[in-house]
Order: structure tokens, then C-alpha cells, then sequence
């Protein structure tokens, strides 16, 4: 079995950002990203300390805005219109989940999608569904495509069934799929034979969010799998949702801790280094 770990491809991915980066330079432009945080959460710091750190090795520059956890829906909609209307922002991070006490998707529709370098507005994932490039995906989602790329793994007619059916990686990574020509199948808590339906599959992207909703039962020689969950124990130990015992038959696997999670913070600046050249 082939572990696809997320470095390699990451560091790739990087590489050509940074050439990407310095050429605008060259025209007068910095790319800059501004990244909005509301509150506290650890894991919202941690990535936002994840991206600043990968921005810093391409030559993006790093905003970062932040509001208490008390902060109002106006406020933040009014941050996100102020960052629209500034011109040497050329994309924005929105982390998510924000408050209960603000409507999540009235803020994501704030923003102008042009500078959605994380696809959270309505206009970049139609454009996603539509196959067409005006639109950013959410990064996890593409990160499992170029993870699967930078290996060389082919998608064209290939069974591929995804688990899970979430707006931030299940059905966008979907459309990535379709749009490679993959033949899909998407699975959830309402899907009947599971188990039966990956056995058969070349592909296996697992995104439900759920600890062990995959286990060795599920897989049959020869598949690739990414696992996309992220699950913290009490020792601050990360796991995903494929939970296996032993080595299964499989061909490849992109782990938790070390597959697809590595490589998202490299698509952010990719996106965010395209929208300041599209912006131009």
C-alpha cells in the first residue's frame, strides 16, 4: 500500500505558487489575503496559524482580522464589505463556524466571490457545479484533486463514491469528480449498503465527520482512499473517519494526519495568488 502524503504534494504545489507570486510581484502586485476570525477557537487559530506560515513561504501577505466572539452579525458583514472594497485584498478567508448567534449564510453571501479564494459563496460554488473556473472550490475539496494529481492517479472513468454530502468538501468534491469524468456516488446517513456500494468503487473519498464510519470492511483490493475527517482525542491525538485494523489490500491511502489536511493550506494560496492575477 502506497501512503499519499499530503508534504510532497504540498511542497509542490508551493514551489510553483512562489514562482506564480514573484511574477506579479514583478507587475507591481502583492497578492494579499486577508483571513477573518471571529472568537477564540483553537482550531480557527491553529489554521489560521497554518496559513499565514504557508503564505510566508510564497511571498503572499498576510492580513489578519479578527473580532471578539461577541461581535455581531452587522459588524461582521460590515468587516467583509470593507474587505470587498479594498483593493489590495485579493482574497479573504472567512473561519467557519462562526457564532450561533450569526447567520452563517447570510455573512458567506457578503462576500464578493472574486475574492472567495475558500468557496463559501453561492456564485463560486454554482460556478464549481457548472464546471466552470470563475469559481474557487473550497480547498479541502480541491486539495483531494491535486493530491490525487500529484501522484499521478487518474480520474476518467473511474468509480469513485465520496461519503459524506457537505457544502465544504462532500458535493463539491463530488463535481470535481464529475468534472474529471469520474462516474460518482455519493453516500450518507440515508444510504442503504454502504459497505457494498465502496466495495465496488476504484475510489473512496471519505468526508462524513464521523469517527470509524469506514473500517476495513468497506474496502477491496486495488482501491485508493483519502480520509478527509479530523477527529481530536483527549490527548490531542488526530484520527480521521477510516478506521482500520492491520494493512488492508488496498493500493493507496491518504492518512490522518499527513494526507489531504496538508495540503490545504497550499491550494489557499494558490487561489488567493490566481485571484489577485485575474484581478489584474
Amino acid at each position: 500500500m502506497v501512503l499519499l502524503k499530503g508534504a510532497p504534494a504540498a511542497q509542490s504545489i508551493t514551489a510553483q505558487v512562489n514562482a506564480d507570486a514573484a511574477q506579479l510581484e514583478l507587475e507591481g502586485v502583492l497578492p494579499r489575503l486577508a483571513i477573518v476570525r471571529v472568537g477564540e477557537n483553537p482550531d480557527d487559530v491553529a489554521y489560521e496559524n497554518a496559513a499565514v506560515k504557508r503564505c510566508g513561504m510564497v511571498g503572499v501577505d498576510a492580513k489578519r482580522v479578527t473580532l471578539p466572539d461577541s461581535a455581531t452579525q452587522e459588524a461582521l458583514i460590515a468587516m467583509i464589505d470593507w474587505l470587498n472594497n479594498d483593493t489590495s485584498v485579493h482574497g479573504v478567508l472567512l473561519l467557519r463556524p462562526l457564532p450561533k448567534h450569526i447567520d452563517e449564510t447570510a455573512v458567506c453571501a457578503a462576500l464578493r466571490p472574486e475574492k472567495d479564494v475558500d468557496g463559501i459563496t453561492p456564485l463560486s460554488l454554482g460556478a464549481v457545479f457548472a464546471g466552470h473556473e470563475s469559481g474557487f472550490p473550497p480547498c479541502t475539496a480541491q486539495a483531494c484533486i491535486d493530491l490525487l494529481d500529484y501522484y499521478g492517479i487518474g480520474l476518467a472513468g473511474k468509480r469513485a463514491v465520496v461519503i459524506g454530502r457537505s457544502i465544504t468538501v462532500g458535493k463539491p468534491v463530488s463535481m470535481l469528480l464529475l468534472n474529471r469524468h469520474a462516474t460518482v456516488t455519493v453516500c450518507h446517513t440515508r444510504t442503504r449498503n454502504t459497505r457494498d456500494i465502496c466495495k465496488e468503487a476504484d475510489l473512496i473519498i471519505v468526508a462524513a465527520g464521523v469517527k470509524g464510519v469506514v473500517d476495513e470492511t468497506f474496502l477491496s483490493p486495488g482501491q485508493t482512499v483519502l480520509d478527509v475527517g479530523i477527529h481530536v482525542d483527549e490527548d490531542g491525538k488526530l484520527s480521521g473517519d477510516v478506521v482500520m485494523n492491520g494493512e488492508p489490500p488496498i493500493e493507496a491511502y491518504a492518512p490522518v494526519p499527513g494526507g489531504v489536511g496538508s495540503v490545504t493550506t497550499a491550494v489557499l494560496v494558490k487561489h488567493t495568488v490566481l485571484a489577485a492575477r485575474r484581478m489584474m
